[in-house]
């Protein structure tokens, strides 16, 4: 097999598996919070990669919920886990500065919980491999947009930076800003962010003191966290409230 088609075919393959690298990453966490040497760290350094990783993870949120918020029913941007999917090419908006928004806003959230472990080593390792593993994802999603929209996608995709957002080249969105398809699409992952800093918060208060506590902050902001996603996932799939027209 050519090597481009090999990198095509593994794409689309890794695509489809992706939702499974929060499991993966859940699994590394627990060898490397246990060996992770955090005495050189004062209280105070402590806290401040703590704070640093939350609002890592809140950018790589904020950069996901505007590209949800401005895309449209069909376009570049709604793919399935079955496979790619495109009725239209999303060039303005968030995606005139960078072409995979998406995928910069989940490594910033992922990357925040990996600096949450205080293992510097696992955030260059973690990094790497989501490169690796998601350059092989772009390649087959961009090999389908240029077959599906030829000039068209070339004119945009030499123009616009794959993953480094280039601010300067920004265009004004053609489709209005929405709260709702935020409030529609997101919650899942809100859920898994908020799981992950919870999950290595109990894994290194156990390796420390041997005890699982359960009346910690960090709980209640589970806690909280999840009615928030029951209540809207039930508003999604058992009222109208948050359907739009024209979005998926």
């Amino acid at each position: 097999m050519a090597l481009i088609h090999s990198f095509e075919k593994s794409g689309n393959t890794l695509f489809k598996h992706r939702g499974e690298i929060p499991i993966i990453l859940f699994i590394a966490a627990i060898p490397v919070v246990y060996f992770t040497n955090t005495s050189y760290l004062s209280i105070n350094s402590k806290e401040i990669i703590t704070w640093v990783a939350i609002v890592l993870s809140i950018l790589g949120f904020i950069i996901r919920a505007i590209a949800i918020a401005t895309t449209p029913k069909g376009t570049s941007g709604r793919n399935t886990k079955e496979g790619q999917v495109a009725e239209s090419l999303n060039t303005t908006g968030i995606y005139s500065m960078v072409r995979h928004p998406l995928y910069l806003g989940n490594y910033f959230m992922w990357i925040g919980i990996v600096l949450f472990s205080f293992n510097w080593a696992f955030v260059i390792i973690v990094s790497l491999l989501f490169w690796l593993y998601y350059e092989r994802i772009m390649f087959a999603e961009e090999r389908f947009l240029e077959r599906k929209f030829g000039d068209a996608y070339m004119k945009w995709a030499n123009k616009t930076p794959a993953f480094l957002p280039c601010f300067k080249k920004y265009i004004k969105n053609v489709v209005p800003f929405s709260f709702k398809s935020i409030l529609r699409r997101e919650y899942s992952g809100v859920l898994a962010t908020v799981t992950g800093f919870v999950f290595i918060d109990d894994l290194r208060r156990y390796f420390t003191s041997n005890v699982f506590e359960l009346k910690t902050t960090a709980h209640y902001v589970w806690v909280a966290t999840l009615i928030m996603v029951i209540i809207l996932r039930s508003l999604k799939h058992y009222t109208s409230i948050l359907t739009e027209a024209e979005r998926s």
